[in-house]
C-alpha cells in the first residue's frame, strides 16, 4: 500500500517568476510531450540545483531572456537547437552551476551529452555545450539554424543584500546562528532571489542581452 506523500512546498514566489516554453523535436519524436512543447519554470532550476540562490536565479533569466531575443517572432526556442557558450572555464566559479541551468533550458550539453539517433545522430546534443570562449557576457546563444547569436550579462548588484544579512551572514556561514537566525537568513536570502525574479525582473541593467559574434579559434 503506497503511502501519501506531503507536496513539495516551495516560496510562492516561485510560481511569479517567467516562464519558458520550448519544442524540443526529440521530445515530440519519442512521444514525451505533447506536439514537443515543454514548459520550464524557475522550481525546475530549483530542483536541478537543490537550492535557490542569485547564481540560479541569474542563470535561469539570462537563458530565458537570451532565447526571447534569439526567438523574437514569437516562436518557440528549439531546445535542441542551440548552442551555449560560456565565458568561464569548467571549474571556475559558479560557472558550472550556470551551464547546468543553461542544459536544463536548450539541451546543449558537452562531450558527455545525447549523441543522437542512427547513423545521422539526429536530435543529438554533445558537443553543443562549450567553455572557455571570449566575451563580455557571461554566456552566449546560437541558434543552430540560422547561426544569429547573442551574448547575455548579469548585474546582480540590482538587488543587493540589506544591511541585516550582511549583519547576519557571517554567523550563519559559520555555523555560528541560532535557530531564529537561521530562519530569519533563509528569509533574507529568498528575498533576494525575489528581487531579481519578481520586482526588478525587467529592470534593463539586471540582464543584458547584446549581439555576439564569436571571435575566430586560433
Amino acid at each position: 500500500m503506497s503511502v501519501h506523500q506531503p507536496a513539495d512546498e516551495f516560496p510562492a514566489f516561485f510560481d511569479q517568476a517567467p516562464v519558458l516554453r520550448v519544442h524540443d523535436a526529440l521530445a515530440q519524436f519519442l512521444g514525451a510531450a505533447a506536439g514537443g512543447v515543454i514548459t520550464y519554470r524557475y522550481v525546475d532550476a530549483v530542483r536541478l540545483a537543490g537550492h535557490s540562490c542569485p547564481t540560479v536565479a541569474g542563470a535561469y533569466l539570462m537563458v530565458v531572456k537570451g532565447l526571447g531575443h534569439l526567438y523574437a517572432d514569437g516562436q518557440l526556442p528549439e531546445r535542441g537547437g542551440i548552442e551555449v557558450m560560456m565565458a568561464g572555464g569548467r571549474e571556475d566559479g559558479a560557472t558550472g552551476v550556470v551551464a547546468a541551468v543553461a542544459t536544463l533550458l536548450t539541451g546543449a550539453a558537452p562531450e558527455t551529452g545525447f549523441a543522437g539517433i542512427g547513423p545521422a545522430h539526429r536530435f543529438g546534443r554533445r558537443n553543443l555545450l562549450r567553455f572557455d570562449v571570449p566575451m563580455q557576457g557571461v554566456l552566449a546563444l546560437r541558434r543552430l539554424d540560422s547561426g544569429q547569436a547573442v551574448q547575455v550579462a548579469l548585474d546582480a548588484s540590482i538587488a543587493p543584500f540589506g544591511d541585516e544579512m550582511r549583519a547576519l551572514m557571517p554567523r550563519a556561514v559559520a555555523g555560528a546562528a541560532h535557530e531564529q537566525e537561521l530562519a530569519r537568513f533563509a528569509q533574507l536570502w529568498q528575498a533576494r532571489v525575489k528581487t531579481m525574479l519578481v520586482d526588478e525582473v525587467n529592470h534593463p541593467q539586471l540582464v543584458q542581452v547584446m549581439p555576439f559574434d564569436e571571435p575566430l579559434q586560433a
